[in-house]
């Protein structure tokens, strides 16, 4: 059977960078291992054949020759053969993939003991005013930190950490399963490399204790609901000398009296009197830079909206300002006087006299009623 292209085998395009035909094989080889199918020999042929694409495409040399001539331009045992690291190097080529087909986590560089710390993420409810502006804040957020009586070593002070025997060393050991020979953390130390045998007494031999930090947040202007700051290494710190991880602080804006935000723009709802809307008059309203002043022109109906440019947000990417909308909402009298009421009743009366040119709406919207029902 004729060999299908590299590119094909794998699902990615011809231009793909290294960094892309990893990701596509290691997603093909969790899916197609022979330790998950074990009953399944097309799942292995499945796996060969990825793996064999793998190598030749990520050697440069054999993919410039694979490229111009085809499968003609390499060497057909190029793929590699079975042997005691599985299918050519197959551990090496791939480092943790092994830990995420038998379920390893966090591991470690191999022998050296040293594990990232872990990235934090916090919430920090944030006025709209301050999002809009930029802000300074204080946070202050539990943490793991190094240990302060050992170093980070976890030991006793005076003792150190001795090197495990079961790895001597080197964080993994080597584990058969079928015909392959795997390389996983060790069960004794952990993947650290070493041991204690006389742990510190105030971290119990972890090498961190839980601690809590005060932190200053730069909040740049415009930023929105969702945003991320990241502060690097001001997560977790690391083990055995291993780098700390990030902190996010994520951004949650809270609820406004007046204004909804929307990216950029801003949004209110603007209740004006029955005779405002009627007669047209003035309205002031607030703005995140003050007092702006409305037109209202006559016969403003419910639902109309005014756009005052450049009064809105200026988002933290991008340079262009957003608007204000201001939704006019006509707001019926209440708890109407009885003289009010009278004047109410006149004024309707004067408006059925002629409904077609004092309430246009009404009078088409009758009409349609009207023509739906066959009237």
């Amino acid at each position: 059977m004729a060999k299908r292209d590299y590119y094909t085998t794998l699902g990615v395009n011809r231009d793909a960078t290294e960094e892309d035909l990893k990701k596509s094989y290691r997603k093909l080889a969790m899916k197609h291992h022979p330790d998950r199918n074990p009953d399944d020999k097309g799942a292995e042929a499945k796996f060969k054949e990825a793996k064999e694409a793998y190598e030749i495409l990520t050697d440069p040399r054999k993919r410039a020759a694979y490229d111009q001539f085809g499968h003609a331009g390499v060497d057909q045992s190029a793929g590699g053969r079975a042997g005691p690291e599985g299918f050519g190097g197959f551990a090496d080529a791939f480092g943790d993939i092994f830990g995420e087909i038998f379920g390893q986590q966090g591991r470690a560089s191999r022998g050296s003991g040293a594990y990232r710390g872990a990235d934090l993420r916090y919430n920090l409810e944030l006025s709209l005013e301050d999002a809009a502006r930029g802000a300074e804040v204080k946070i202050r957020i539990p943490t793991m930190e190094g240990c302060e009586t050992c170093h980070g070593t976890g030991a006793k002070p005076g003792t150190e950490p001795k090197t495990c025997p079961t790895c001597h060393g080197h964080g993994e050991v080597r584990v058969s399963q079928g015909f392959f020979s795997i390389q996983q953390t060790c069960p004794n130390c952990h993947g650290r490399g070493k041991v204690v045998a006389d742990p510190c007494a105030a971290c119990h031999g972890a090498g961190r204790t839980k601690k809590h930090k005060t932190l200053s947040v730069k909040i740049p202007p415009g930023v929105d609901q969702d945003d991320r700051i990241r502060l690097t290494g001001e997560g977790e710190a690391g083990l055995n000398g291993g780098p700390s991880g990030d902190l996010y602080v994520v951004v949650n804006l809270k609820q406004h009296a007046v204004f909804q935000r929307e990216g950029a723009d801003l949004h209110c709802e603007m209740p004006i009197s029955f005779a405002t809307a009627a007669l047209g008059g003035e309205l002031e309203i607030p703005t995140l830079d003050g007092q702006a002043t409305i037109k209202i022109p006559p016969e403003t109906q419910t639902g109309q909206t005014f756009r005052l440019r450049n009064k809105g947000i200026r988002p933290v990417r991008g340079s262009a300002q957003g608007d204000l909308y201001c939704h006019v909402a006509v707001e019926t009298p209440v708890k109407l006087t009885t003289r009010q009421k009278e004047l109410l009743r006149e004024l309707e009366a004067l408006n059925q006299e002629d409904p077609g040119r004092h309430d246009p709406r009404a009078k088409g919207w009758f009409e349609k009623v009207k023509e739906f029902f066959g009237d």
